[in-house]
């Protein structure tokens, strides 16, 4: 089951400047878990410990946030669209 997963410019040092890229899984746990697997460093920028984003860190699946569904249990199939966001702070 393949699911575009879209990777923002913050993260982008970690792929090697790939912007997109098809991953497979389940859920959205699975999906980040093969993304965390291929480039080295994602997970720590993605995760607080196993299983809990870290607070910046915002999912979406099919433009849906992923706290309004099933959080990192939220299923995926095959076609959708998973976009990692990373929350912007400033004043």
């Amino acid at each position: 089951m393949a699911v575009k997963v879209r990777i923002p410019t913050p993260l982008r040092s970690l792929t090697n400047g790939v912007d997109s890229l098809d991953a497979s899984g389940a859920d959205v746990q699975s999906v980040l878990a093969e993304v965390c697997q291929r480039f080295e460093g994602m997970d720590k920028r993605l995760f607080k410990q196993p299983g809990e984003l870290n607070r910046f860190v915002n999912i979406y699946v099919n433009n849906e946030d992923i706290r309004f569904l099933d959080n990192l249990s939220t299923p995926v199939k095959d076609g959708d669209d998973l976009s990692i966001v990373p929350a912007i702070a400033g004043g």
